[in-house]
């Protein structure tokens, strides 16, 4: 990840502010003196402020700028970077993004995070406050281009990444609510044609939500994306879908579908409406990831124009795009794994510090001091391969490589984390009383879904 001298220049000021705010908000004397709630507010719209400031920028850097492609093709490129080396620092305007989603996690995702596990119930989820404040966040402005009304300037599966960490931090299944629709968005700017795109991306940007769905997941033994049952047959109008997906979120209620399927022998992604007569949707009652309303998706001889195909034949004459498709959605997955985890670090650290057996703190006992710094250690090698991946895709390098090894070490890695947080808080761990044991849940859901994101 690169660092853009640019925006730090731009947004200089912003960001002091903003440094100036979290630091009073946790200071001795803000806790002294019960200032710490009304300076984290204060915090919290400042980082909301430089939000929106950002995308206003963009806006205006995109009007002052000329374009040499039309402006229907909406196409984003990767950032413009001279420096090969591969910087960690955060730039000015991801770091206003960080601190900004990181208290919408915090006072959003964490205060609804246990009533929507156990409610599992989306459409209440996207009927109510949530949706309101998720609107009001404008996610998806960062994934629509600037042409056709958004604020994106440049592909940046990094900051993407970002995103998705820090709302997983406050709850990874209601993160993935929220990032799935923008997911579809994200490939719809992508590979999409120029129809595509001026007629679909535009309703991201509208009220209320647009709830969509990638669907790659099939129930069969040694599930693997690149050979698929779903099976989209050519006809003289269009295709022909059929197949069975699973683990496909938001109870049916979705508006359309990016479903995987095999074309000729080569897999390919199909627009789906939502309210298609051809589709069934069963609810599943899952073990982690509840609030997304996980189910399975049925087409049965559904039938598609021309254009639901997403790119075109284009899209399946370069095997590639798959690919990629199908390993920046695990780096999605990698990034939520993430959040949680860190969120896990978060929690074990204060507990262990003042939970007291033989007199003194169980994190002076080494074996439990070692089992957290074993997490951060692991937490941390998670995090390099993850963004080192996306910085690859970023700069429109091959990531493939890179992507699966981040996948298998966050596969493993995030489960021991989870195991390590249980274990730490003992019979407390086991209960709903701490979140950790949700969390534990929701990690499982990394070494076997391929499906509903992408990066």
């Amino acid at each position: 990840m690169h660092r853009n001298t640019n925006n730090k220049r731009s947004l200089s000021g912003q960001g002091l502010a903003l440094r100036l705010a979290s630091y009073f908000a946790g200071s001795r004397f803000a806790a002294r003196y019960h200032l710490n709630k009304p300076a984290e507010r204060i915090a919290y719209l400042s980082t909301k402020n430089g939000f929106k400031l950002i995308s206003g920028i963009q806006k205006r850097k995109a009007r002052t700028q000329a374009t040499a492609q039309p402006k229907t093709t909406a196409q984003l490129s990767a950032p413009k970077n001279s420096s090969p080396l591969f910087d960690l620092s955060l730039s000015d305007e991801q770091q206003i993004i960080q601190n900004t989603l990181h208290t919408y996690a915090r006072e959003v995702f964490r205060s609804q995070a246990f009533a929507a596990d156990e409610q599992q119930q989306p459409a209440e989820l996207f009927s109510g406050p949530f949706a309101t404040q998720l609107s009001e966040l404008g996610l998806n402005a960062f994934s629509v281009p600037e042409a056709l009304g958004g604020g994106a300037q440049h592909y940046s599966p990094v900051t993407n990444a970002i995103i998705a960490e820090t709302l997983a931090w406050g709850d990874m299944s209601l993160a993935y609510c929220a990032l799935a629709p923008t997911a579809v968005a994200n490939a719809l700017v992508k590979w999409g044609s120029p129809e595509q795109k001026n007629t679909l991306l535009p309703r991201y940007l509208d009220d209320p939500l647009c709830i969509s769905a990638i669907a790659v997941q099939e129930k069969q033994p040694l599930f693997n994306p690149h050979h698929l049952r779903t099976e989209a047959k050519k006809t003289k109008n269009g295709y022909r879908l059929n197949g069975q997906k699973t683990l496909v979120p938001f109870s049916g209620q979705a508006e359309h579908y990016l479903v995987a399927a095999m074309q000729k022998g080569r897999p390919g992604l199909f627009i789906v409406a939502g309210d298609h007569p051809a589709l069934q949707f069963s609810n599943h009652n899952t073990m982690g990831m509840r609030a997304a309303g996980n189910g399975t998706l049925t087409i049965n001889n559904a039938e598609l124009p021309h254009e639901a195909l997403l790119g075109g034949e284009a899209f399946l004459q370069r095997p590639d795009n798959y690919h990629e498709f199908i390993h920046a959605g695990q780096l999605h997955w990698c990034a939520l794994a993430i959040g949680t985890c860190q969120a896990a670090l978060d929690y074990v650290i204060p507990y262990c510090n003042e939970r007291q057996a033989f007199g003194e703190p169980i994190s002076h006992r080494q074996s439990v001091a070692f089992l957290i710094a074993d997490i951060a250690i692991e937490l941390e090698s998670m995090r390099l391969l993850t963004w080192r991946a996306a910085s690859l895709a970023e700069a429109g390098k091959p990531f493939i490589r890179e992507a699966y090894l981040a996948h298998t070490l966050c596969s493993e890695k995030s489960m021991k984390i989870a195991t390590d947080a249980v274990q730490l808080l003992g019979g407390h761990g086991f209960t709903k009383e701490h979140p950790v044991e949700r969390w534990y849940r929701d990690l499982r859901v990394l070494a076997c879904q391929t499906s509903g994101l992408h990066l």
